[in-house]
């Protein structure tokens, strides 16, 4: 199974690194043509409007759509949940718009008041899962299709539509890989 990580601007080595703890073939993406050979897309966090901007300068936007409207995954971390919406109130960048989500960016506050949460995912098992939120969204609201995955004082913090996994916090800055895990149980439903 080879997962891909947008290799553009982030956490990408750390990606890596837990999508081979979970046994997959990684493949860092920054040409189009790498997209045709992978069975998922990983679109890390760090900052929105880079990614953003270098997702149209390289002309990654419709490739990456055809990728998802072919049924392979594409999970977005932090930025790359700002990305997947379909609406950032105040952001003027590219929004790929590829879930039903009305996302606030940093919404729990800049660098500095960066947390680390124990939340309940049902999806990953009875065990808490630690997850650690770095100028992290939230998703403000979702439509019906949405299914929220984990939430963090009453707003969700993990969701899925369908073939698109997104969460607001860094699940490759730990040593629990049950995240990507469950993305690649995705990219193998579609094999």
């Amino acid at each position: 199974m080879k997962i891909g990580v947008l290799c553009l601007q982030g956490a990408v080595s750390e990606h890596g690194e837990a999508l081979a703890s979970c046994g997959a073939d990684v493949e860092y993406v920054k040409r189009i043509e790498q997209l045709d050979h992978v069975d998922g897309l990983i679109i890390p966090g760090g900052e929105s409007t880079t990614i953003g901007k270098l997702i149209e300068r390289f002309g990654l936007a419709g490739p990456i759509k055809e990728l998802a409207s072919s049924g392979r995954p594409v999970y977005g971390t932090c930025a790359g949940l700002i990305l997947l919406s379909r609406n950032v109130p105040g952001h003027s960048e590219l929004l790929l718009q590829m879930m039903d989500t009305t996302v606030s960016r940093n919404a729990y506050g800049r660098q500095r008041e960066s947390f680390e949460a124990d939340l309940d995912i049902p999806v990953l098992g009875s065990a808490p899962y630690k997850a650690i939120f770095i100028r992290a969204p939230q998703i403000i609201a979702h439509g019906p299709d949405v299914e929220v995955l984990a939430t963090y004082d009453g707003h969700a913090v993990a969701a899925r539509q369908g073939n698109i996994l997104v969460t607001s916090f860094h699940p490759e800055l730990t040593d629990d890989n049950r995240m990507h895990c469950y993305f690649m149980e995705m990219a193998q439903e579609k094999k």
